[in-house]
């Protein structure tokens, strides 16, 4: 169904859309976002609303909203009718609606978290009200292998036996595994395009889910829009704004745009629980986001595994909020690793949260030891300083030296005899019968 364009949104489209209805070039005066959230102030100090802009004698208001952009400037943007009427007719022949700032279905979640970085449009194709049902953001890196393919569809088919929806990016690798494994299974998902968005519109694959009500596509971008590493890097934090909890499949070490949107979540916008897959094999950089405060993924193997595991989280977030308000005397010391994992209230949907499971998991640091003492056994087979230990783990120096030290205790690794520098190896079968 196509949502009705509101004249709010038809002034927002003029003022800040590049409106791609062709090859031809399209305006390089656009309002940016800080400048379109100028606009509103200004509008708001005025009682007015964008679409007072495009009504009848609009002279004066758009005068009085010159000054920080010029008039010729928006009345140039503002008179490109013509150009937005093709536009239009292009995204309707594709089921593709536009929502604004200024309308009612625009999503809470959005607003509330993002606030004035909320994109002022998102196009989008299938059902608005899946935007609002939360669930579980799925990330990940474009180029992984089978295997890697196969346990992200199985997360997302769990998801769906756990009637919580998926929300990914649509991008080749984890995102489309995870939206394809919870949509075979019969649930709901959420695709935040980067780009392409026309062409996810049109996909064989999405037809079905997307007549059925199970599947939203969207995107702050035109639906024309191709590739771009900056929006690929903004749409991220739209992915975690929407979500309840998030899962970073994996993740390449200080690059690309799952580890910038999983730092950031984790250090800056603390919107939701970040889980990070752990293990021998997760990698050097879902370690270092472990390290960093990620939450060391439990790996549910049924639905309701899944559903405990999120209100577990959601229970610990609201618990460590709640610390942070206390006296320091009161506050338990650090974790050896120095992560913080103080963040901040989640907002879930209703019905999301159930008791926590009664059994005993481990505590995130003994899940970090875990992960860090199967990665040494592995790479310790040849000798290596606690120095290069730091480098291999993205950690620094001491925290190396006392990781080093519990496993030495442990009887997992040893000091070389005779090293200068001292080193440490694996300890084998071999060497432990005497």
């Amino acid at each position: 169904m196509i949502e009705p364009l509101t004249s709010n949104t038809q002034a927002i489209l003029l003022l800040t859309a590049p409106l791609i209805a062709g090859r031809g070039e399209t305006s390089r005066d656009l309002l940016s976002l800080g400048e379109y959230n100028k606009l509103a102030v200004i509008l708001r100090q005025k009682q007015k609303q964008p679409a007072d802009l495009i009504e009848r004698n609009p002279h004066e208001l758009i005068e009085a909203c010159a000054q920080p952009f010029g008039r010729a400037r928006l009345e140039a943007l503002l008179g490109r009718g013509f150009l937005l009427s093709q536009a239009l007719e292009r995204w309707n022949a594709r089921a593709i609606w536009v929502i604004s700032r200024a309308d009612a279905k625009y999503p809470r979640r959005l607003k509330a978290r993002l606030k004035e970085d909320a994109p002022p449009l998102l196009y989008g194709c299938g059902d608005i009200p899946l935007l609002e049902k939360g669930g579980l953001a799925i990330v990940g890196s474009r180029h992984v292998d089978d295997e890697l393919i196969s346990y992200t569809e199985n997360v997302g088919r769990i998801s769906a036996e756990a009637h919580r929806s998926v929300v990914s990016g649509g991008a080749k690798g984890i995102d489309r595994a995870a939206m394809h494994g919870a949509l075979v299974a019969g649930g709901d998902v959420a695709g935040v395009m980067a780009d392409s968005l026309e062409r996810a519109a049109l996909a064989r694959d999405n037809r079905e889910p997307l007549m059925d009500g199970r599947l939203v596509l969207i995107s702050p971008y035109d639906p024309a829009a191709g590739f771009n590493v900056g929006h690929a890097m903004q749409r991220n934090k739209l992915l975690y704004a929407l979500a309840d909890a998030a899962l970073v499949v994996t993740s390449d070490f200080e690059k690309g745009g799952t580890w910038a949107g999983a730092i950031e979540q984790l250090e800056r916008l603390h919107f939701v629980p970040v889980f990070v897959r752990n293990g021998a094999n997760a990698g050097k950089g879902n370690l270092a986001l472990l390290i960093r405060g990620g939450k060391p993924w439990p790996n549910p193997q049924s639905g309701d595994e899944l559903r405990r595991a999120l209100a577990a989280a959601a229970e610990s977030v609201n618990v460590e909020a709640k610390q942070e308000t206390l006296p320091l005397t009161l506050r338990e010391d650090p974790p050896i690793y120095g992560a913080d994992l103080v963040a901040k209230p989640i907002e879930v949907a209703a019905g999301t949260i159930e008791p926590p499971a009664t059994e005993t998991k481990p505590s995130p640091e003994e899940e970090l030891l875990n992960t860090v003492r199967e990665i040494l056994r592995r790479e310790l087979a040849e000798s290596r300083t606690d120095e290069e230990v730091a480098t291999l783990l993205a950690v620094t120096k001491p925290q190396a030296k006392a990781w080093l030290a519990r496993l030495v205790e442990e009887a997992v690794v040893e000091k070389v005899k005779k090293s200068k520098p001292v080193c440490f190896r694996t300890v084998t079968k071999a060497d432990r019968l005497i």
